[in-house]
């Protein structure tokens, strides 16, 4: 729970490099709350330039993976979120980043009002890899969600990236729920 330069954490040695823009408090909650459940399109870019402004500079290829959202979401919502951010965000960082949508949500399972036990438990079996894309393992992979709780959906995202062959991945938060 303390700023890093190097995105890692000491007490998390599993996971990869994490920049988090900052906690889901009262302004950043209601943006993304509002770009959400709201339907608040307007709202992807502002969010893209904060997690632009928070990841470091990358080299090379990269490609950003938005974590998946639930297909009945999507079209209650009228738009798909992550996947918005990501697309803003591969315009804001240049040529060599571009949006890869590797991975698909195998359930439709629902997080909000769960608790860690059911989180974790759900988000084990929520993703697969998309068969039809093919990890490159010079690529830099990062793996991009609104918010943080548990970390369980970002874990398991995280292993099927691995275990696909990913050899570079960073993870991208847009914003993480306090949690003490």
């Amino acid at each position: 729970k303390t700023p890093s330069k190097n995105g890692k954490c000491k007490n998390c040695p599993d996971l990869p490099p994490t920049f988090i823009v900052g906690e889901r408090d009262e302004l950043i909650g209601t943006l993304i709350h509002d770009f959400k459940f709201n339907s608040v399109r307007a709202l992807a870019h502002p969010l893209a330039e904060l997690a632009h402004a928070t990841l470091p500079k990358i080299n090379g290829d990269v490609a950003i993976v938005p974590l998946p959202t639930i297909a009945q979401h999507i079209r209650t919502r009228g738009l798909d979120h992550t996947h918005l951010v990501a697309k803003h965000l591969a315009k804001l960082r240049g040529r060599n980043y571009h949006v890869e949508k590797l991975l698909y949500r195998t359930k439709s399972t629902v997080q909000v009002g769960t608790n860690r036990q059911t989180r974790i438990a759900q988000a084990a079996t929520a993703y697969e890899l998309d068969q039809r894309h093919s990890i490159d393992p010079t690529t830099t992979y990062i793996l991009l969600d609104d918010v943080w709780t548990t970390g369980a959906s970002l874990k398991a995202a995280l292993k099927k990236l691995r275990e696909a062959g990913a050899k570079k991945i960073i993870i991208a938060i847009l914003a993480v729920n306090r949690l003490d």
